[in-house]
């Protein structure tokens, strides 16, 4: 097998790989499937996490998983694709952060390693064995990388940003207690 040959399967198998997976995530998301909760349940969750309003969040998020994740397994506008997916996975993560690092703590490991995965992706482009490649790299061009990325990157801050004032608001009305209970009686 060729040099060449061989990376072109490696990057079909990726895609497949982190495609299939984000796909799958984001259809829990919005239609309920493979043990998920739909736009209503993960709405829900996502008001609770401070990411409002929720269902919008939901069905944003759902999406970006759901259409970037089928877009890079088939290897079809791989720029804007892997963007949107690493843009998702960056909100993920940001939810995951404060548990650390492994997913096993409820860390940020797996957001991480499926969008670094998909920006991976989005650079290096989706090899021959890809719908990109067969329609002449119309959706693929040099210029839609930093464009995509720009993109989702300003989105993604705006949206996380949001976020964490929310959450930092929510925070201001909580109060610590000055003493430990035992030391009041």
């Amino acid at each position: 097998m060729k040099r060449t040959d061989r990376r072109d399967l490696g990057l079909l198998l990726l895609r497949l790989g982190a495609g299939g997976v984000l796909a799958a995530h984001g259809t829990q998301k919005l239609f309920g499937w493979f043990g998920g909760h739909g736009i209503e349940g993960t709405g829900q969750f996502m008001e609770s996490v401070g990411y409002s309003p929720g269902k919008q969040s939901a069905t944003a998020a759902g999406l970006a998983e759901t259409g970037g994740g089928t877009l890079l397994a088939l290897g079809l506008a791989t720029p804007a694709a892997g963007a949107a997916a690493a843009g998702a996975m960056a909100g993920a993560a940001a939810v995951h952060a404060p548990n650390g690092f492994f997913n096993q703590g409820g860390g940020y490991e797996y957001a991480a390693t499926l969008g670094l995965t998909a920006a991976g992706l989005a650079i290096t482009g989706p090899g021959r064995l890809s719908l990109d490649h067969l329609l002449g790299h119309a959706v693929n061009r040099g210029w839609m990388i930093p464009a995509a990325f720009a993109a989702t990157a300003a989105g993604t801050a705006v949206v996380v940003g949001a976020r964490a004032r929310r959450l930092r608001k929510a925070k201001e009305g909580e109060q610590e207690a000055l003493f430990e209970e035992e030391y009041m009686e």
